[in-house]
């Protein structure tokens, strides 16, 4: 029998006392899933409603971000990589006051957080996020592991300090302060960079922005060719750790069946969905109920 989340003594019905739960109980039910041939499930959240509905619906772990945030304003996730606000201040506030009251426990949230912030202590971060009930962090908050290679910003920006090293040195000291670690790239150099040095505990190659929608790129890949590009990852990060749970991400798996596609054709654990369950169903759903209504008239005198 799994365990459950740690809840709080009986508390007078008007109260918000966020559910507790810990680390040994989320690996413990995360490799109890895949044991028993089932994928786990994460799904970001712009929103508490979206939390609710997600929780509802039996995702693992609900994640964080000012991406997502900025999503749920209409803008495309990546809109992150400029410095339009305080990533980390963003998604800490949200964080604490929309997705934690909104949730049973029966999924965890994992925070993804910018580690290359100049202005905050990461330490003091994962300290912060513990004290409202967070257990989990990731490293696309955002991830300079998104910056092509070659390019003049990407020198620019290591020049400055920010670095993928920090991102993985923040992994790397979640996991000693005992939170469960999710660790992110979008190339195979970063993948195997952060696996091997940070040893997370679940780790998503992610293959770029998911198509569709009013704010998705595509780049034109196939469903077959986003998961001969997971495949290829995996096989290297298996190598390096074993223990580590694998999940896919983004281009061409936008949908239920193309999922599925990437579940029967990769050694994959499970999935990370955003786009796919937050700003296309809402997109998809708002216009065709405002298409509806538009449509209504006045009774002919």
């Amino acid at each position: 029998m799994l365990p459950s989340p740690i809840r709080p003594p009986s508390t007078p019905q008007s109260a918000v006392i966020v559910p507790r739960t810990s680390r040994s109980e989320i690996i413990s039910k995360l490799h109890a899933k895949r044991d028993g041939q089932d994928p786990i499930w994460i799904a970001s959240a712009g929103s508490g409603l979206v939390a609710k509905l997600l929780e509802s619906a039996g995702v693992d772990c609900i994640n964080t971000f000012s991406g997502a945030r900025l999503r749920a304003n209409g803008m495309g996730t990546m809109a992150m990589l400029w410095p339009i606000l305080d990533s980390n201040q963003q998604t800490l506030n949200y964080t604490g006051e929309d997705i934690m009251p909104a949730l049973k426990g029966d999924a965890f949230v994992c925070a993804c957080m910018n580690a290359n912030d100049p202005l905050k202590d990461m330490v003091r971060v994962i300290e912060e996020l513990k004290s409202m009930g967070v257990v989990s962090v990731s490293n696309i908050g955002p991830s300079i592991s998104y910056v092509d290679k070659d390019s003049q910003i990407y020198s620019v920006l290591n020049k400055s300090g920010i670095t993928f090293q920090n991102e993985v040195d923040f992994l790397r000291v979640a996991k000693e302060m005992d939170m469960v670690t999710i660790g992110l790239a979008f190339d195979q150099e970063d993948s195997e960079h952060l696996v091997r040095e940070a040893q997370p505990d679940i780790f998503c190659f992610h293959a770029g922005t998911t198509k569709g929608g009013l704010t998705g790129y595509d780049s034109g890949e196939s469903i077959e060719g986003t998961a001969e590009r997971t495949e290829l990852a995996n096989k290297a990060l298996r190598a390096l750790s074993s223990d580590v749970l694998l999940v896919a991400h983004g281009a061409a798996m936008e949908t239920p069946e193309e999922a599925q596609y990437i579940l029967n054709h990769t050694t994959c654990d499970g999935f990370w969905t955003g786009s796919s369950t937050e700003r296309l169903p809402i997109e998809r759903a708002v216009s065709q109920t405002a298409a509806e209504f538009a449509a209504l008239t006045l009774p002919k005198s």
